[in-house]
Formats: structure tokens, sequence, C-alpha cells
């Protein structure tokens, strides 16, 4: 009866340090994914949409409320950067609430930005964004594969509905 005891310990104990493992992994991958955005963010407020660009898969998709249709592939995506390459100015944002949801070799980040900045034509700005980032564990890095950007809703629109 004493093996069996042991045994019974001895394995609920592997089970705990299996489980334990995993979720820091799965933390550290989180932390990783949100790190990747932070330093894609870093640069796109300095004007470098390289940064972004850096992240994405080959087959990346991206929906902007700028535009009336998704862009498909980083060719097409270094294409939009191009013209707002250097005009784009952020001396700070905040990302609200990033919550990483990993599942297998996908990682979906979802948060709020606000930033703060100033516009091509020296006006200030304040931006509140809802944003998605799709992430897919490709070799060994973690590549963004969809990305879709929002406006939050301003205050007035909330009451409606």
């Amino acid at each position: 009866m004493r093996t069996i005891s042991i045994m019974i310990l001895a394995l609920c104990g592997a089970v705990v340090v299996t489980a334990t493992r995993t979720r820091l992994a799965d933390a550290a991958q989180a932390d990783e994914v949100i790190a990747l955005e932070r330093a894609a963010l870093d640069r796109w407020g300095k004007g470098d949409p390289k940064g972004f660009l850096d992240t994405y898969a080959q087959e990346i998709t991206y929906f902007d409320p700028m535009i009336e249709r998704r862009i498909d592939g980083h060719a097409a995506l270094a294409d939009y950067y191009r013209p707002i390459t250097g005009k784009i100015k952020v001396s700070r944002y905040d990302m609200i609430g990033a919550k990483v949801q990993r599942h297998g070799d996908v990682a979906v980040l979802t948060y709020n930005l606000r930033s703060e900045g100033v516009q091509p034509d020296g006006k200030p700005f304040t931006a509140r964004w809802n944003s998605t980032s799709v992430y897919a564990l490709i070799g060994r890095d973690w590549k963004m594969i969809h990305s879709h950007w929002s406006f939050t809703a301003p205050p007035n629109a909330r009451s409606v509905g």
C-alpha cells in the first residue's frame, strides 16, 4: 500500500511540474509576442514601418480603417507603407490591456493603443485604436500572419444602440 501511495505522489508531482513548466513557457512566449509588437510600435513612432514589416510573414493579411479592402501579402504592405515612411511621429504610446491567447503554434495578441504625436502638418494628435495581431510560430520565430486595426468608439457613439 505504501508503494502505491509513493507512486501516486510521484505521479502527482510530475503532473504539477509539467503543468508549471507549460505555464512558464506559455508566459515567456506571450512576453516574446508582446515584445515583438512593442519593438514594432517603437519604430513606427519614429516613422519607420520596417519594424512591422520585419514581423510580418510573407502571407500577412491586413485590415486598416483607412482603406476599403484587406491588403494581402508582404510586398503589398511594403508598398502601402512606403508613402508614409518618415512622416509618422509618435511621442508616446500606451499598450493597454495586452492579452495573448495561445493555441498551439498560433498566438492572438489583442490590446488597445493610445498614442500621442504630431501630424505631418505640425498639429498634435491623440489616437485610440483596437488592435488584433495574429502570430504563428514559423520555424523558431513568431511571425505576424494577420493584423487588424480599428478605431475605438468615440464617447458619443457608446450611448447609441
